[in-house]
């Protein structure tokens, strides 16, 4: 990330919460699940080149929630019986994919 503060203000809207852990300055991370982190590091050379895909339960639901917060999403897309994605871009332009796996 570039500017870090508004990097950490747009993550807290999309998890809607503060970080778990701020290891130093420049650094944020959330728990998703049991081993699984979100880690935002402060680094200008890389900035606006990420890729993140996390899973969810409900979709929709989770992409109402993002509004509700602030966070806009793409549309979303269906692949039937396969699965059900949509994408935000942060601030800096990383890509976070929120994927929903459809039962076939």
């Amino acid at each position: 990330m570039a500017d870090f503060p508004a990097a950490r203000d747009f993550y807290e809207r999309l998890f809607g919460r503060a970080p778990d852990m701020l290891p130093k300055d420049g650094e944020a991370a959330w728990q998703l699940s049991g081993p699984g982190w979100v880690y935002v590091v402060e680094d200008r050379e890389r900035a606006g080149r990420g890729l993140l895909t996390i899973l969810v339960d409900d979709l929709d639901a989770h992409v109402a929630g993002l509004a509700d917060r602030g966070v806009a999403a793409g549309e979303i897309e269906r692949t039937p019986g396969v699965v059900a994605r949509t994408v935000v871009a942060d601030p800096e332009g990383n890509t976070i994919q929120f994927g929903q796996p459809l039962g076939g």
